[in-house]
């Protein structure tokens, strides 16, 4: 077979399934993965002949997108930041609109003086952690993760983006064990609850992890409440607490914050147009605040 007859397969078998671009740019993904060849290449050459062991793996990767797995575990490989995380199904796929936290953690970050001390939570694949290391090499930089799996994850892709992270495996909801105080504290925690699962593609239900996505119905707000009073407890005077949030639970995030004694709270956009993250300011006069 060769490139332009795999790429007209992909189509064929895939459609009905995806949007025509986007199976498209399975291919390219894959043919630079496989072949190391860029859509450049294919254009010029698309009669050149694929070996067999390489038709494999385009032939395993097809069915495996026909059972709507996500490219990037198929390739091992997402990239967030500009940089390559590896990725498999213990750990999330990094988004772009995480992206965009970590930017403003790190404009916000620059603008200081001093050195900058930062807790990561619910690390996942670290693309957070990492991203803010790799970006402010004089921070200092914590990730926490319940998973095993998750910290294995990440510590690999510290080390393939050459940076130096402390790690620390425990749970957020009941830990006692911690005694760092950070200047920042941020979190992309469980957000999904249960009822909007109808809403999401399969592709995301059926093979990214439950543990990272969802919370009971009930108590949508479980972890922003337990990373709250953490944070009073471990942030300095004037630290920064940044969550990524469920963009129907904004209002409610808010709130919660503004009760537990936060201050100058800020609310923004994700790039879709969606309340996607938070941004609050701990005083020490919140210290005594609860719910």
């Amino acid at each position: 077979m060769t490139n332009l007859q795999i790429k007209n397969k992909f189509q064929k078998e895939l459609s009905g399934l995806y949007p025509k671009e986007e199976i498209s740019s399975f291919f390219y993904l894959l043919a630079e993965e496989y072949l190391q060849i860029r859509r450049v290449d294919i254009a010029l050459d698309p009669d050149k002949k694929v070996s067999e062991q390489d038709q494999n793996k385009f032939l395993s990767a097809l069915s495996r997108l026909m059972e709507e797995e996500p490219v990037q575990y198929i390739i091992g490989v997402s990239y967030f930041y500009d940089l390559p995380f590896k990725v498999n199904n213990k750990v999330l796929i990094p988004r772009p609109e995480t992206e965009q936290l970590v930017d403003w953690i790190i404009k916000i970050s620059k603008t200081k003086n001093e050195k900058v001390k930062i807790l990561d939570i619910g690390t996942g694949s670290g693309c957070i952690a990492v991203s803010l290391a790799k970006n402010l090499p004089e921070t200092e930089v914590w990730a926490l993760d319940i998973s095993e799996n998750a910290i294995s994850i990440a510590k690999e892709n510290a080390k393939i983006n050459q940076t130096d992270i402390h790690f620390i495996k425990t749970d957020i909801l009941t830990t006692k064990n911690i005694v760092e105080r950070f200047d920042v504290i941020v979190s992309n925690p469980p957000y999904v609850r249960e009822l909007e699962k109808e809403k999401m593609k399969n592709n995301v239900l059926k093979f990214e992890p439950e543990l990272a996505l969802f919370v009971e119905d009930e108590d949508p707000l479980l972890f922003y409440k337990k990373i709250a009073d953490f944070a009073k407890d471990h942030l300095i005077a004037g630290g920064e607490l940044f969550f990524e949030i469920n963009q129907y639970q904004a209002e409610n995030t808010l709130k919660m914050l503004k009760n537990k004694g936060f201050q100058n709270i800020e609310l923004r956009k994700d790039i879709f147009g969606n309340d996607r993250m938070i941004r609050a300011v701990y005083s020490t006069s919140a210290k005594g605040i609860a719910d």
